[in-house]
């Protein structure tokens, strides 16, 4: 998975990841992954509007978005 990361962020590219939270619930969010830190994803997230940190072991899925559009 953290080579699709580090893809992504070096074409700044926006990926939708479904995520595990703290809280146990999933969440589909549409991202762009900005730097990978240790086993942490800094990003902006689009669907929250504001920077976010997502730990990778907690992504469940990632794809690219092209056009609004998952790929």
């Amino acid at each position: 998975m953290k080579k699709e990361l580090l893809r992504a962020i070096k074409q700044h590219q926006h990926i939708r990841v479904i995520y595990l939270g703290s809280d146990g619930h999933t969440s589909i969010r549409v991202i762009r992954p900005l730097a990978i830190e240790g086993e942490r994803l800094k990003a902006y997230c689009l669907t929250r509007k504001g920077p976010r940190v997502f730990a990778i072991n907690n992504l469940l899925a990632i794809e690219p978005v092209v056009n609004d559009h998952a790929v």
